[in-house]
């Protein structure tokens, strides 16, 4: 094995460590942009269907870039303009009442009705389990802080409203042109692999946030009219928590109910709101599940649902909410990338161990016939 170890090969692989430590560095210290950069492909996986529309009904691409981009940003400047000051000020307005102290007093609350009803039931024991699950799962106790960043975070991205909407203009207008030469950098050994690779991934990355933004914004909308009609004063805020978090395959809609009855709790100071609320949230859940999915054909990972609720806690106790989100998009690339190249060391033949070329057998000699 050491007579396989030769200069160039040493090279290479301290070059190509080197720029690993580079690329690392490079994330690290200039994340914001790389946010920014991951954004703005997002959003071209998204516009890319309207963009390819009008070029195939003959409009010259750029033009249909510089059009899908402009009606994006008007959208979006009547929207940061109209409502999302409504759900900024109910999330401030949130962010000073939901507490631990007050999630624990609304628990105690709720805890004394069953009690009052099942008195088999021991004290403490929907306290003690719903501090350990906020605390362990969700860390409610920084919701505050959360609120606050998430506020930040459109801040910060209308902050940048020149940085993602010039990249997204190059993803959508040269993403072909990129793509090729990025493949030049690839091995000629490894392009097919890799070309089919950045193929499927591309395209199913696409189908799910495409499908996922279309189900949380009906889901969101829905949440906020049915809320609204329940009496909710923070409906607006609620239902797109609700329409954020249905991206979450289980905890989602468990997330959704126990946001809709803390609020309403801590709104009316009482037990009044919370059937109507509960309702809301059912109604919105039976429409996700009956209609929405079923036509949107969304959240498909290909995956058992098993796998999926483990992929989901791990992402959880990775990074909290925000692993929660993305836990399934990542899982569903990494095993588009192991299917992928495991059936192209099973088909090609470069990559087989016995690709060289055989010896061509030797032509046999006839037998000479016996001398009379």
């Amino acid at each position: 094995m050491l007579n396989n170890i030769t200069l160039d090969k040493v090279v290479r692989l301290v070059i190509s460590l080197a720029a690993i430590v580079l690329l690392v560095m490079i994330l690290y210290n200039y994340s914001n942009l790389v946010a920014y950069a991951l954004i703005a492909m997002v959003l071209s996986y998204l516009l890319d269907p309207i963009v390819n529309r009008l070029q195939s009904a003959g409009m010259n691409r750029t033009l249909g870039v510089t059009l899908t981009l402009t009606s994006v940003i008007l959208i979006l400047v009547w929207v940061s303009t109209s409502i999302i000051p409504i759900i900024a000020n109910q999330m401030a307005i949130l962010a000073g009442q939901l507490s631990m102290d007050n999630i624990r007093f609304i628990a105690d609350q709720i805890e004394a009705q069953f009690i009052e009803n099942f008195t088999f039931l021991p004290h403490g024991f929907l306290q003690e389990n719903v501090t350990q699950l906020t605390e362990n799962l969700f860390d409610t106790g920084r919701i505050p802080d959360i609120m606050s960043n998430l506020i930040g975070i459109f801040t910060n991205l209308f902050a940048a409203f020149i940085v993602i909407p010039f990249a997204t203009f190059f993803f959508l207008k040269d993403g072909s042109k990129i793509r090729r030469d990025l493949l030049k950098l690839v091995p000629n050994k490894y392009f097919e692999t890799t070309l089919s690779l950045i193929d499927k991934v591309e395209t199913r990355l696409g189908i799910y946030f495409r499908s996922v933004l279309l189900q949380s914004f009906l889901v969101a909308l829905f949440s906020w009219i049915f809320l609204s009609i329940a009496g909710l004063s923070n409906s607006a805020s609620v239902g797109v928590t609700i329409g954020v978090a249905n991206t979450i395959p289980y905890f989602g809609p468990i997330i959704g109910y126990l946001l809709s009855i803390v609020v309403s709790i801590i709104e009316t100071g009482d037990f009044s709101l919370i059937l109507p609320c509960i309702l809301a949230v059912f109604l919105v859940q039976v429409l996700d599940n009956a209609v929405f999915q079923p036509l949107i054909f969304s959240k498909s990972a290909d995956m058992h649902p098993v796998a999926i609720l483990f992929i989901i806690l791990i992402g959880a106790q990775t990074a909290g909410i925000i692993g929660m989100l993305v836990a399934i998009p990542i899982a569903t690339t990494i095993k588009i990338m192991y299917n992928q190249i495991s059936w192209s060391f099973n088909n090609y033949y470069v990559y087989r161990a016995d690709s060289v070329q055989p010896h061509p057998p030797q032509p046999q000699i006839p037998e000479q016939a016996p001398l009379e």
